[in-house]
């Protein structure tokens, strides 16, 4: 098994125990969504609190190329961190929810506008 496999794993197991955290309020549950044909994966809330419907998206990382693009970073503490710590490297981390100018400032990897687009890379 090679790194990017181990790290695929290791997402999937960060997603599952941050989705096995219950709600204190309504009856919201997490939901872990992977595709690893496509190398996507997600943590989305769904249910309700009171008559209001409860649905989106909690984290979204696509890895595109090897490197790991975090989407949507809803957590408290931050995906990235945690797959810092897992051993993916600050360059392979791409923090795509910020936008491409201000990605320099961060400790990650400053990817180029015309890679940012899964669309673009996968048609």
């Amino acid at each position: 098994m090679d790194f990017l496999d181990t790290w695929r794993a290791e997402l999937e197991r960060l997603l599952e125990e941050h989705g096995a955290i219950p709600y204190a309020h309504g009856t919201i549950r997490s939901e872990v969504v992977v595709d690893r044909k496509r190398d996507r994966y997600l943590l989305v809330d769904v249910g309700w609190q009171g008559y209001e419907r409860a649905h989106g998206v909690l984290i979204h990382v696509d890895i595109i190329e090897g490197r790991f693009w975090i989407q949507c970073d809803g957590r408290e503490d931050g995906i990235a961190t945690k797959l810092v710590a897992i051993g993916v490297p600050h360059d392979q981390i791409i923090l795509a929810f910020k936008h491409p100018e201000m990605r320099k400032y961060t400790d990650f990897a400053a990817a180029l506008i015309a890679r940012a687009s899964p669309v673009a890379i996968r048609g």
